[in-house]
């Protein structure tokens, strides 16, 4: 939506931002394109004015003519009073191209003068319109755009209606917004023309709530808090930012388990039909907005004796929904609930949560009212509460257990056992399982102000750390201090290590030392016999080590995996189980790998785990994009991008593997900002690690779209982090094969074949079947772009064979393609026996294939190439002219950036594409001077001409 002119502002905001509506735009945008016209339609607040100004700003133009008018509910029994919105200032320019009658009944209707009427001068006055409106599309384009069209008034309304239903091939278009609850729009469709399309707004999700409110200047705010403001608003735009200025402007923020403050303008909404209720049937509606989910037997149970009755007031009303076959009673709007809540007194409230204390039947829920209508310290309350907590941990929900938690310690005495600030810590550890990252970020950092117990201080350490994610960067500083409050004991100790092992990996980029740190921890957390933080250890160790091809990885996993197991361990992200996939898969133990995945996925889901969620279904669609199930991976790596965005956990890694998907399966110009969205977060982060595999998503996207110079640049800069990084294992990204054919289309096949030889020999090494047979492929391109054609038709049948034994559908499907384009350049050659030893030409298996995996940007290139007809594969070009003899003793980085000077680049645009900073930019081009003996970067485009004109 585009946010409102007559809200104050941020400097930094834009009145044109369009923010959870830009599909619904662009639809709009197209039809008008089309010469159609569109009716926007939506509940109040929803954007529709908004929608309809954006809209109206980009069809404006000196060529064309804007009609506007916007009615309001007091103004509706003004007869003509729109028609004279619309036409007042443009009355003089058509008025001379009107016959006589009509010009005086529109001149009569539009000026008040002559009291002119509908039964008087209907038809003049409908052919005035029509002749108007024709009039002005002699000169241009014509625009007639009416927001609050149901407060129309009713002549105008019928005038514009018979305009409409008129004006043909005329080029006139009517944007137009109504006020609608539900799909009554289409009794206003008689006042547009036929072809209009009908968009209705619905409500903003989650993500979009929070971009918008953040666009006001609303931030930070916790997650827990814009979940709270999107059930509260409904979705609604104006509600969500209305609610996200009361927090704002209040002085303290809801504490656990109450609502938000609803401010008087959103209460004024609903307030005048509760005014209408009874004050009995207003205290009924008080006890089903305090419960969670409130049926007619809890409000008996509360005491409310005449509930049918007086909910049955209230939905006559409209105040509740009314579903015969859902026994839970619902409000229309949960802005009705809340604003019902808020203004209760607060004894009103206290006694509604006492008798819902003992009237609900959930203990969790009743724990929760006892706690709302309980003040001061209570260690009774505070032992329920924390009991319930465990409850709700349970059963999965961390999230509720983290909020009970803090009441729990909101009412625990201060010389209580357990302390106050240990349940806090205990709330903080939840939200962190719930990925409320900023919330349990606040609790440990309130709990360091005041904790002298090392344990205590280590344990809100470890949350803040946590609480960090991938941008462990950001929290250096944390380690030397949590370091000194372990002292000696390797407990604590064993949990600092564990984290600077993610250190070294994420911010050094050194798995060496990461696998050094993750032993160190392990071995700490033996000797403290601190069983979960040694299995996290190990099993740190074991991922690092098959990342690294370590030969010690089989057996660190299976050390893992001995009893006694952790469940917590079992099925997290980084726990055994997770260990244990990552092995099976780059072994290509597809089949295994799929079931381990989906048994931890439903797991953590049951135990509502959302960050290892967001990387297990992350996890599941590598796995269905590997098998060659593209469709399937796509699904679930958009579910996985969603849930990341939500909670703002693990938001690169899941946009990396949309891209892959999406490449495979979907939209590759989504693939390719996908992937620089990834690299983004990586560098942002500093990790190193993601950063490599988001430039190999990148790479993959750009052969995609038949960008082959774009992959090479790509895909070295990531086999240069990899080099860096230790990581030799070809399982991990597998992008070597992209890589190397690549090459081979820009006329590298030497350095094709280098890349094919090296990756070769750790894949041998480590028995990685399917990379191996990649690298046959692509070596087959080799052979082909080299002239041995028969033996690449070999090859490639051969790899097609093993790829598809080994379940790799996308990688079979892509080794037919190319045995096809290579027996369609046999078919095209004069040789007769280069067509006889190839087989005959035929793109039929290769889409066969694609369309099993459902690869749709493979197979649109199938049907090109089918189409185009018999095409040679691509030859091995002339090496290209920047390759000179003075740049071959450059270093490769070196290379990349003195051949993107001859091309023009700036340092900016050399950073930008190498994903390399400035600095490093001007750094290297100094080394290049020093070593070509030269001064400028003048000097280096001057070299390359010389070398042309030889």
């Amino acid at each position: 939506m585009t946010v409102r002119r007559d809200y104050q502002e941020p400097p930094r905001s834009r009145p044109d931002l369009v923010i959870g509506r830009e599909d619904l735009f662009t639809s709009a945008r197209e039809q008008l394109g089309r010469g159609g016209s569109v009716l926007l339609h939506g509940p109040a607040g929803i954007g529709k004015s908004t929608i309809l100004r954006a809209l109206a700003a980009d069809y404006g133009g000196p060529d064309r003519t804007v009609l506007r008018c916007s009615a309001t509910e007091s103004e509706s029994h003004l007869p003509f009073l729109a028609l004279a919105d619309l036409f007042g200032l443009v009355l003089d320019d058509v008025s001379g191209a009107l016959p006589g009658a009509q010009r005086t009944a529109l001149e009569s209707a539009l000026t008040g003068r002559g009291e002119s009427t509908l039964q008087r001068d209907g038809l003049a006055l409908r052919l005035a319109v029509l002749s108007a409106l024709r009039a002005l599309a002699a000169k241009g384009p014509v625009l007639v755009v009416a927001d609050d069209l149901q407060w129309l008034d009713a002549a105008s309304a019928e005038l514009l209606g018979f305009a409409a239903r008129r004006l043909g091939d005329t080029p006139v278009q009517m944007l137009c917004a109504v006020r609608t609850e539900g799909q009554e729009y289409d009794r206003h469709l008689p006042a547009s023309p036929p072809d209009t399309l009908a968009v209705r707004l619905g409500p903003l999700t989650r993500t979009q709530v929070s971009a918008l409110l953040d666009h006001r200047g609303y931030t930070p705010l916790s997650r827990s808090t814009i979940r709270d403001i999107h059930r509260t608003s409904g979705g609604n735009p104006l509600f969500a930012l209305e609610l996200g200025r009361a927090l704002a402007e209040s002085p303290t923020r809801p504490r656990p388990g109450e609502p938000l403050p609803v401010p008087t303008s959103l209460r004024a909404l609903v307030l005048s039909r509760l005014e209408m209720l009874s004050d009995e049937a207003r205290r009924t509606l008080l006890v089903a907005s305090a419960g969670a989910r409130p049926t007619l037997a809890l409000l008996h149970a509360a005491g409310r004796e005449h509930a049918e009755a007086e909910t049955a007031q209230a939905a006559a009303l409209g105040l509740l929904a009314t579903d015969p076959e859902a026994p839970a009673l619902r409000f229309a709007h949960p802005l009705i609930s809340a604003a019902l809540y808020a203004e209760a007194p607060a004894q009103e409230r206290r006694a509604v949560h006492a008798a819902l204390s003992t009237a609900a039947s959930d203990p969790i829920e009743r724990a929760r009212h006892l706690a709302l209508a309980t003040t001061g310290t209570d260690p009774d309350v505070a032992a329920r509460l924390a009991e319930a907590g465990a409850m709700a941990r349970d059963r999965g929900a961390p999230s509720v257990a983290a909020s009970l938690g803090l009441l729990a310690a909101r009412h625990t005495p201060a010389d209580g056992t357990p302390g106050s600030d240990e349940r806090r810590l205990q709330a903080a550890e939840d939200a962190i399982t719930a990925g409320e990252a900023d919330l349990a970020r606040d609790i440990a950092r309130d709990v360091l102000t005041r904790a002298t117990v090392p344990a205590e201080r280590v344990r809100a350490w470890m949350v803040v750390i946590e609480a960090a994610g991938q941008a462990l960067g950001e929290v250096d500083a944390v380690f030397p201090q949590v370091l000194a409050d372990a002292g000696d004991d390797p407990r604590l100790l064993a949990q600092v290590h564990y984290q600077l092992a993610w250190r070294g990996l994420v911010v050094e980029g050194d798995f060496a030392e990461a696998r050094q740190e993750a032993a160190h921890a392990a071995e700490l957390a033996a000797r403290g016999e601190d069983r979960r933080t040694e299995l996290m250890a190990l099993s740190f160790q074991a991922s690092t080590e098959t990342l690294m091809g370590h030969p010690d990885a089989p057996v660190t996993v299976k050390r893992a995996l001995q009893e006694p197991q952790d469940p917590y361990v079992a099925c997290h992200h980084n726990g055994a189980g997770s260990a244990r996939f990552r092995w099976l898969i780059m072994s290509d133990q597809l089949p295994e790998a799929r079931a381990t995945i989906t048994a931890l996925l439903r797991e953590v889901r049951r135990r509502g785990m959302v960050e290892s969620e967001v990387h297990f279904l992350r996890f599941l669609a590598d796995t269905e994009l590997r098998s060659g199930h593209c469709g399937r991976a796509l699904d679930l790596a958009r579910e996985s991008l969603r849930l990341a965005r939500d909670s703002g956990i693990g938001e690169g890694a899941s946009a990396m593997l949309a891209s892959l998907a999406e490449a495979s399966a979907g939209d590759v110009d989504r693939a390719l900002a996908l992937a620089r969205e990834a690299a983004d977060h990586a560098e942002v982060d500093g990790d190193q690690m993601y950063l490599s595999r988001a430039l190999a998503a990148l790479g993959y996207a750009q052969l995609v779209a038949g960008d082959p110079a774009a992959t090479v640049r790509s895909l070295r800069r990531v086999r240069e982090l990899e080099q860096g990084l230790g990581i030799n294992d070809p399982g991990r990204g597998r992008w070597h094969g992209d890589l190397a054919e690549a090459l081979v289309r820009i006329g590298e096949p030497g350095e094709a074949q280098d890349v094919i030889d090296t990756t070769r020999a750790h894949a041998l090494r480590l028995g990685r079947q399917s990379v191996l047979a990649v690298l046959d492929r692509a070596e087959a391109l080799v052979r082909a772009a080299r002239g041995e054609h028969e033996a690449a038709a070999v090859r490639l049948t051969s790899v097609q064979d093993r790829l598809g034994r080994l379940g790799y559908g996308l990688e079979e499907a892509r080794a037919a393609f190319a045995l096809a384009r290579l027996r369609a350049q046999a078919a095209a050659s004069p040789r007769t026996g280069a067509r006889s030893l190839l087989g005959p030409a035929s793109y039929d298996e290769a889409a066969r294939l694609f369309r099993r995996c459902r690869a749709l940007p493979w197979l649109r290139q199938v049907d090109a190439a089918a189409t185009a007809g018999p095409a040679a594969v691509e030859p091995a070009a002339a090496a290209p002219a920047v390759a000179l003899d003075a740049l071959e003793g450059l270093a490769a980085m070196e290379r990349q950036v003195a051949s993107l000077v001859m091309e023009g680049a700036t340092n900016r645009e050399i950073a930008a594409r190498l994903f390399i900073s400035v600095k490093t930019v001007e750094a290297t081009l100094t080394r290049v001077y020093r070593k070509l003996g030269i001064r400028s970067r003048v000097d280096i485009v001057r070299l390359a001409a010389g070398r042309r004109t030889t």
